[in-house]
């Protein structure tokens, strides 16, 4: 038995990454224990690259931005694409993060991997800085989540230089902490730093690099942990975390003993998984989960995921 009520728990949006026995990949909504929207995308993008979903965001006006490997797009509740931007051969896009309801941020990996900021009105980029990269030629280890913050700086993790860092707007480095293999890094309200890694642990940080809140594998020793990839601080003070499972249970069939998401109070103590690989309600691998019952604007920074 798992804690919580399971797909009625809270009304979120949901999409993973790497679902590759499915040739469609699909996002969903999920409101009253139920799915109520989804869209989809091939696997196999038309130039025979993959796909994935790797950074949503669901929008106040129900618009959803993400990225998916081969690019990014934003499409209306409608499922009506309005706008999209394909990567050049050897590029790879992973990250897509609104910045209002007119402008998305991306992050470009590749051999120079950059942070692009659109303007949707004119499909033009009106900023770009190049990122630094552990191996410019291993293009998919370079970035997975980055956020512009309330601050008007990046901060990106770089899973292939195992570390967390922040830029100003002309691209230099103002803080970085050493972590292994981070998945994603968001600026809290605090002004800590809440960040995820594919080592299986979740880890928050004070301005001085000081671990000020951690979970691991011990913490939660009912559920097994994975790569640990989107964390979401709530406004009550719990953390919403995705466990993608692919890469430790090699064998798809083994992928529905896992627990997708889950939430734990400040003081670890689980008050809710989610464990859903069957039809109505197979969602797949976790990557996002965005709650649709926490205040605020998601696309003016208002979330902390």
């Amino acid at each position: 038995m798992l804690p919580g009520r399971g797909l009625a728990h809270h009304p979120f949006f949901y999409a993973g990454e790497w679902n590759h026995p499915n040739p469609d990949q699909t996002m969903f909504i999920v409101r009253d224990g139920k799915v109520v929207w989804s869209y989809s995308i091939k696997l196999k993008s038309p130039s025979g690259g993959i796909q994935e979903y790797s950074d949503a965001t669901m929008l106040s006006n129900g618009s959803v931005v993400f990225a998916r490997m081969s690019g990014a797009t934003l499409i209306s509740a409608a499922k009506e694409v309005l706008w999209s931007y394909d990567a050049p051969k050897g590029f790879e896009v992973h990250v897509a993060q609104p910045l209002g309801l007119d402008r998305v941020m991306i992050i470009q990996n590749g051999n120079p991997a950059k942070m692009m900021i659109f303007d949707l009105t004119t499909n033009t980029v009106e900023k770009e800085f190049v990122l630094p990269t552990g191996n410019p030629s291993a293009t998919h280890g370079h970035f997975r989540r980055a956020r512009i913050t309330s601050a008007g700086t990046l901060i990106a993790s770089h899973m292939d230089n195992n570390k967390v860092a922040e830029y100003d707007m002309t691209g230099k480095e103002i803080w970085s902490y050493a972590v292994p293999s981070p998945w994603a890094a968001v600026r809290l309200k605090t002004g800590n730093t809440l960040l995820t890694s594919n080592k299986g642990f979740v880890r928050e940080v004070n301005p001085k690099g000081e671990t000020v809140w951690e979970l691991t594998q011990q913490d939660v020793p009912e559920i097994r942990l994975f790569s640990l990839q989107e964390a979401n601080r709530l406004a009550n003070g719990n953390t919403v975390i995705s466990n993608w499972c692919p890469n430790g249970l090699k064998n798809p069939k083994d992928w529905p003993t896992s627990v997708q998401v889950f939430e734990v109070s400040p003081d670890k103590k689980l008050v809710w998984a989610l464990r859903e690989w069957t039809e109505p309600a197979n969602l797949g691998p976790a990557t996002v989960i965005q709650l649709l019952d926490e205040p605020g604007i998601p696309e003016n920074g208002d979330h902390q995921r």
